[in-house]
Order: C-alpha cells, then sequence, then structure tokens
C-alpha cells in the first residue's frame, strides 16, 4: 500500500506533519480528517523501504527510549511522537511517523515494523508482536534495549581487540613487501655485479621479489575463484547445510563459531520466552538467528517435533555437534519448566566460552605474527648476509 506524508492543522491551528498508508491521495485525505486534522498538503512518499540508511546504535537508543517512556505509562502512540522528537537520522524518523500512524488506524505494532525488514529483525518483530499482544510492551522494550546493548557492546569489544593485530599485520606485509621490493634488488644486484655466485635462499627471495605483483594477482584470482564457487555449491540449501557443518569442524575457529552462535540462540530464547512467545514460534524465530545453516535446520526440526508433540530435546541429541552441557541444561530447563532460567545459564556460559577462547586467540595472534614477521625478515637478511660472507672469504 502506498505512503503518504502529509501536512494539517489540529484545532488548535497547530501545524502536524506525519505519513499514513492509503490507496489514493483521496483516501489519505479522509484519513487525514479520521484525525481531526486539516489537510493542507498531501503528497505520495516515495518507497524507500529498501534504501532506509540507520545504524545499529540509532535502533539502540530508540528502543531504550521506547522502552523508558513505555515503563511511565505512556501510551504507544505517544511514546512514538516523543522518541521521534529526540532523533536526528531521518530515515528513522520517518518509519516511527510510519508506525504511529499505523497504529492509529487501528494496526498492530509488531505487523506495522514488517514493513522494514531491514530495520527490525524477525526477532525483534515477534518479541513486539508477543509483548503487544499480552499487555507487556514496556517489559518487551526494555529487555530488546538490554539485548541490543549488550549484542553492541560485545561487538565493539570485539572489534577494539581486533584492532591492534591487524593493524600489525597490515604493518608486517608492508614492511615484507617493501623490504622484497626496493631493498633486496638493489643490494643483489651489486653483488651479481661483482660476480658473486648467489646462494639459492638469495635466488628464491629474488624470484618472488621479481614476481611479486603477478604472484598477487594469482593470490587474489585464486582467492576469488575459492570464493565463487563456494558460492556456486551453496546456491541449493543441502550443499550450504553440509558445508556448514564442516566449517563446525574446522580446528579451533569452528568451536568458537558454534558458541558464537549457541550465545546468540539462546540470548534470543530467553527474550522471546520470557515475553510470552510459545516454544514452537520461538523455535522457528530462533532459527532464523543463526548465520550457520546447519545449526538452524536443528532447530527447524526440534520445531517439528515440538508441533508433533514430541520431546524436542531428543532432536538435539541426535546431533554430536551440540555440546553436551548446552543439551544438559536445555534438556534440564525443559524437564523442569524453567526453560527461560536455563537459557539464560546457556547464555552466560557460552559467554564466558566465547570471551576466554577470544582472549587466548588475541594473545597468541600477537605474538605469531612477530615471529612471522621476524622470521620472514631474517630470511632477507641472510639472503643479503650470505653473499656477502661468501665475497669476505673469496677475497681473503
Amino acid at each position: 500500500m502506498p505512503a503518504f506524508s502529509y501536512t494539517a492543522i489540529n484545532e488548535a491551528g497547530i501545524k502536524k506533519k506525519g505519513i499514513l498508508s492509503a490507496n489514493s491521495e483521496r483516501e489519505a485525505r479522509r484519513l487525514v480528517k479520521d484525525l481531526q486534522l486539516t489537510p493542507l498538503k498531501i503528497t505520495e512518499s516515495k518507497d524507500i523501504t529498501k534504501s532506509l540508511k540507520v545504524k545499529n546504535k540509532d535502533i539502540v537508543i530508540m528502543t531504550r527510549q521506547l522502552s523508558t517512556l513505555l515503563d511511565a505509562n505512556t501510551p504507544i502512540v505517544d511514546a512514538l511522537e516523543i522518541t521521534t522528537k529526540q532523533l536526528k537520522n531521518k530515515d528513522l524518523i520517518y518509519v516511527l511517523f510510519s508506525l504511529k500512524e499505523d497504529i492509529v488506524q487501528g494496526k498492530r505494532l509488531g505487523n506495522s515494523m514488517k514493513k522494514f525488514p531491514s530495520l527490525f529483525s524477525d526477532t525483534y518483530i515477534s518479541m513486539v508482536t508477543a509483548g503487544d499482544s499480552s499487555g507487556n510492551l514496556d517489559v518487551v522494550f526494555s529487555r530488546l534495549a538490554d539485548y541490543l546493548e549488550e549484542s553492541a557492546s560485545i561487538r565493539q569489544k570485539v572489534l577494539s581487540a581486533l584492532t591492534y593485530p591487524l593493524i600489525l599485520v597490515a604493518f608486517s606485509i608492508i614492511v615484507i613487501m617493501s623490504l622484497l621490493v626496493f631493498v633486496l634488488p638493489q643490494v643483489v644486484n651489486q653483488f651479481i655485479k661483482a660476480g658473486a655466485e648467489l646462494p639459492l635462499i638469495t635466488k628464491i627471495l629474488l624470484g618472488i621479489s621479481s614476481n611479486i605483483i603477478p604472484i598477487t594477482i594469482v593470490i587474489i584470482l585464486s582467492g576469488i575463484g575459492l570464493y565463487l564457487l563456494y558460492k556456486n555449491y551453496t546456491k541449493t540449501v543441502n550443499n550450504k547445510i553440509k558445508a556448514h557443518k564442516k566449517i563446525l569442524e574446522l580446528p579451533f575457529l569452528g568451536n568458537f563459531l558454534l558458541n558464537s552462535e549457541l550465545e546468540k540462540f539462546s540470548s534470543t530464547m530467553e527474550l522471546l520466552l520470557a515475553s510470552g512467545t510459545n516454544l514452537d514460534v520461538a523455535l522457528e524465530e530462533c532459527s532464523n538467528v543463526f548465520s550457520n545453516k546447519y545449526l538452524a535446520n536443528i532447530i527447524i526440526n526440534s520445531k517439528k517435533d515440538v508441533m508433533e508433540g514430541k520431546d524436542f530435546i531428543n532432536s538435539l541429541k541426535q546431533d554430536a555437534a551440540l555440546p553436551d552441557i548446552f543439551i544438559q541444561l536445555v534438556s534440564s530447563g525443559y524437564r523442569s519448566g524453567n526453560l527461560v532460567k536455563m537459557f539464560n545459564k546457556v547464555a552466560q556460559f557460552m559467554k564466558s566460552e566465547i570471551e576466554s577462547k577470544r582472549s587466548i586467540f588475541l594473545s597468541l595472534l600477537e605474538p605469531i605474527v612477530i615471529i612471522f614477521m621476524g622470521g620472514f625478515i631474517m630470511m632477507i637478511v641472510l639472503a643479503i648476509l650470505i653473499p656477502i660472507m661468501q665475497m669476505n672469504t673469496l677475497a681473503i
């Protein structure tokens, strides 16, 4: 349905602006009048839902503000309008105006959010829908705000922690490339002019130096080729599931990714179940949280068991990829009726595992990069020193 932006005045003569959905400009004008407003200008808005530019930080701020206002018993329509006045992002203001007008027209907030899939995830919409149905929107927005803030905090910590190693890796590559391209050929040419026999290590590095551009191109093209092969192979769902299963089997990295995925899943399950969402609906929504399609497929199969009245824990136990502690905690929560509490425990445990492995990874990465850089520079130094020593020996 097209969106129309309007400018109107109320009975007190105060100018109002907003956005509403209607089939035609005439219907839009009628809807404005139904709001006890006198329309001044009505224009059809372009479909900008696909080009909205809203940062995750803005979504977090908006969610927290709505949570605070709803907790103070502010009606949702007023809360949305007040929040728009606190925001600077024009795209997000447009979205909130659109949500407000939909609610005024009698639509549910969760359904209205579905118009903006690039801003609101399936989980976000499901929680809002559940909160709206149960009359606990204030609690839902509070939980969402905490969840988004914690996710943003974890993401920022990871980026901050990776900054130094990435800079170190980039600097190491620049130094090595500079030595190979500019320093080594100049020094070795002097030995060649003097008629010295170059050792094998010097010849190898000189060959790399002379062909650095073709080698770089081959590496880049090989990387692109492997990526295209992977994309082509994973076009079918079954192949994608198989490929993602192999990724989880990778040493260290696979376990880190598994813990990260299960932490996201557990945190989201806790949020959905605490907001009153049914288990089968929560499982279906949380299957979309996974980046790894193999894990998503496990949860989808578990959801089918729930729909058929079976014990969904059996589906989890049949897969060796899931950690025993994850299955044990979820099973315990399911049988005792405390799934929300247990998913919280799983999320906390996975967070500690992720933090531990991240610390180990970063503590190992720095010395590995330094050793690699030092070893390569040592090879270059040897490639220069060995011919010098040979020439000194001949001179004696």
